[in-house]
């Protein structure tokens, strides 16, 4: 799968550009706060119908613009697909080969992207809400089914959520409503917290590889799925976990509607990332936090070939000057030859020309965006 060409229409700091990439190595250079990230962040909008960067959709626009428009063909091994995404103050709308699609849910996974920015050590490093985005961000690309079951488990967790507050102020009494809503909730819980944890059984498979590739065997990474449900209590199939979730309801129910919000659920669950059966978060080095959120990512690429049969798109924003010598070459070895790369820089010193040979450049200067010649940089 690769990005061939991309038209961006009043987004951001961009008027209006058609670029058309290689389906190899991409090189975006240019100086600071002149378009890089922008670009690398329509790709990954285009991809995904939400940007990595902000939740406001406004700031996609460009400044006293209605709306920002982001267009590009995917060429697939089964051929190519047109995408256009619409953005405006009215929400977004989403076409795939020319159609409108009803709902985004039925959009996201026509391109495949995994993204690496300077921010990614919070994967490690962040808070649990953190890891549980990229968890519903990254399987959600590759299961239309995980990203239904979880879009429904939102939907009806802030449904529960506005009416415990009524029942905490006392607007309402109805308790048995409460139940359908706690069974509905049970229901698609349980869904999202099987997926997740065979998403993250499969995870696991290749950042250990390659976790142990860049230490030289002298680490381990493991992953831990945390619930409030015990290990050795839990049930690993949806009709199990549904009763179990019921039951928790049933238990929390006072405090849920004493505190106004929804206690029990895989909105409060969380991953740990083990090396050599310690927490990396609490007690790794800065180093070893910086190799866990490597591997984690990079086997996210082999993943999505696994679950996909392609593949993703790898967008790489200025990530080359925060990793030493060792991780770089590891993260540019894994993806040379197989996979569409895109990567932002200053210049192109900090590309290691034994490795990348003959990517396509982009200058990028003020919102516009012209091919470079890579032997002039």
């Amino acid at each position: 799968m690769y990005l061939s060409e991309l038209q961006l229409d009043h987004y951001r700091n961009y008027e209006q550009v058609d670029v058309h990439f290689s389906p190899d190595i991409n090189v975006l250079i240019g100086e600071n706060a002149q378009g890089k990230t922008n670009l690398l962040e329509a790709i990954y909008v285009l991809a995904l119908a939400r940007s990595h960067r902000t939740n406001n959709d406004r700031e996609l626009i460009q400044w006293d613009g209605e709306f920002a428009k982001i267009t590009g063909l995917v060429q697939r091994q089964t051929g190519h697909t047109p995408l256009e995404l619409v953005v405006s103050q009215k929400g977004k709308k989403a076409k795939v080969n020319h159609l409108e699609q009803a709902k985004l849910s039925q959009y996201i996974g026509q391109l495949n992207v995994v993204l690496f920015a300077p921010e990614d050590l919070n994967i490690v490093k962040g808070s649990p809400a953190v890891r549980r985005r990229f968890i519903d961000m990254e399987f959600g690309q590759m299961s239309a089914k995980y990203l239904y079951n979880i879009s429904q488990y939102k939907s009806i967790l802030k449904q529960r959520n506005q009416y415990l507050k009524q029942l905490q102020r006392r607007q309402a009494k109805d308790l048995v409503y409460l139940g359908v809503l706690s069974d509905q909730l049970a229901a698609y819980g349980a869904e999202v917290t099987v997926a997740r944890r065979e998403f993250l059984q499969q995870m696991e498979k290749w950042a250990q590889k390659l976790h142990q590739e860049i230490t030289k065997e002298r680490e381990v990474l493991t992953f831990k799925y945390q619930s409030q449900i015990p290990d050795e209590q839990l049930v690993l199939d949806a009709e199990g976990l549904y009763q179990q979730f019921q039951t928790l309801y049933e238990s929390h129910q006072t405090r849920e509607v004493e505190q106004g919000t929804t206690l029990v659920g895989p909105h409060r669950d969380d991953v740990l990332f083990l090396v050599n059966g310690k927490d990396v978060q609490s007690f790794g080095s800065q180093g070893q936090q910086r190799t866990t959120a490597l591997s984690v990512k990079l086997a996210e690429i082999d993943l999505m070939k696994e679950q996909t049969g392609e593949y993703p798109v790898l967008l790489l924003d200025d990530v080359l000057s925060e990793l030493d010598d060792l991780r770089q070459t590891h993260l540019l070895k894994t993806f040379q030859n197989k996979v569409q790369t895109f990567l932002t820089t200053t210049s192109l010193e900090n590309v290691k020309k034994e490795i990348i040979s003959a990517p396509r450049v982009f200058t990028v200067t003020n919102g516009t965006v012209t091919v470079a010649d890579a032997a002039a940089n």
